[in-house]
């Protein structure tokens, strides 16, 4: 499929990723799925690559790109391997925006120039163990001090991507009495230090994939949290969390559409390989007809993420739009790739063959970032239903 997203540049950053996942990622990825994380001192080597920095500004020490297109070749090219980068997505796709749109110049300041270096890193803490997809019954409160000049933060967190080892914490709390009449009302956005006293991280949660991702259960007992952390403006906070779904749902979107793409790739390969009966899995008529219907609709999925990208960086990504992409390319990747194993045979509930950590790791794209559920219900909005 001849595609006409990237340009010259896009596809130059994707050759250097490309060389240094082969050197730097694959050769030690399972020992990542192991402890559960890569080491720290891999974000400095992706802060040096200028993986994490694409989009900070030149003055914080990035590249000061707008387009969101070099985040899909990340997606793209980590698929294409079968590994990951660990918490890397998070923090610069979903994370930076909130900083870029709401943290004052002193806080950019403070914060961007270790963001892309990779030695500050982040994390959001919005779920609850009560809440889910609620996120208008968040219940950890913030309480500002007598003479105004910190914050007392209580209260839990939970599933954090990036939770055990992020240095800064984006953590949304009520700073307002709960009102039944608007209960999105009195939510703020409080950055949080890792070294702060108070905070402590809970269990690390085990997963059935992104094994190379942690996530984790955070706890917050009177940390104090100075009123110069406040990101953006008091009561603001939903507001403010509505405002990156676009992009959040576009990133998982992207994801989708590059892990059947890479689920495709890897069953060609291998059913090209593979001998049963004397002859080559490939030529077996269901053979062929099973990813030729894979083929229709990994094409049929970039083509919806490639227009997403494209309305995106031009600012016309729709909240209907976003959800449509991440729901039909989720979806198609949790059947092609679901596909794709089966031609593996045993050999696909094997980790040590990419196809079955595709398999893992893909099934969270359905319920992260909001649940193909959500995704309907937005759309059928949109439908005006």
């Amino acid at each position: 499929m001849r595609r006409t997203v990237f340009s010259e540049d896009h596809e130059a950053f994707r050759r250097t990723l490309r060389d240094f996942i082969a050197k730097e990622v694959v050769p030690v990825h399972h020992e990542w799925e192991e402890q559960g994380h890569p080491p720290r001192d891999f974000y400095r080597k992706l802060g040096e690559l200028g993986v994490l920095g694409i989009q900070v500004p030149e003055e914080f020490g990035g590249a000061g790109e707008s387009s969101f297109k070099f985040a899909a070749v990340a997606a793209e090219e980590t698929s294409r391997a079968g590994v990951s980068f660990g918490n890397y997505s998070v923090h610069a796709n979903l994370i930076l925006p909130y900083l870029m749109a709401y943290a004052t110049q002193e806080q950019k300041e403070r914060w961007l120039p270790g963001f892309a270096t990779g030695d500050l890193m982040t994390a959001i803490a919005m779920t609850e163990p009560g809440t889910g997809s609620d996120l208008a019954n968040i219940q950890t409160r913030a309480e500002l001090s007598a003479d105004g000049t910190h914050y007392v933060l209580n209260g839990a967190k939970t599933f954090i991507t990036g939770g055990a080892l992020a240095d800064l914490i984006l953590v949304v709390a009520r700073t307002a009495a709960f009102d039944p009449a608007d209960r999105r009302a009195g939510l703020s956005i409080l950055v949080v230090e890792s070294a702060s006293e108070g905070f402590s991280v809970g269990r690390k949660l085990q997963k059935i994939g992104l094994k190379a991702s942690d996530t984790a259960e955070l706890s917050f007992v009177d940390v104090r949290v100075p009123v110069e952390n406040l990101l953006g403006e008091e009561g603001k906070g939903f507001s403010y969390l509505s405002h990156n779904l676009a992009q959040e749902r576009l990133t998982i979107a992207v994801g989708g559409a590059a892990t059947a793409s890479a689920a495709l790739r890897f069953a060609t390969d291998y059913v090209r390989e593979r001998t049963v009966f004397g002859k080559p899995v490939a030529h077996f008529q269901n053979t062929k007809f099973v990813l030729a219907e894979c083929a229709t609709e990994v094409e049929a999925a970039q083509l919806m993420a490639d227009r997403a990208l494209e309305l995106h960086d031009v600012g016309e990504l729709s909240v209907a739009d976003a959800a449509k992409a991440k729901l039909f390319c989720t979806e198609v990747a949790g059947r092609v790739i679901d596909k794709c194993l089966q031609l593996h045979g045993g050999y696909g509930y094997v980790t040590e063959y990419p196809i079955a950590r595709l398999y893992a790791d893909t099934r969270v794209s359905r319920i992260y970032g909001g649940t193909s559920e959500v995704m309907k219900t937005i759309i059928a909005k949109s439908l005006g239903l």
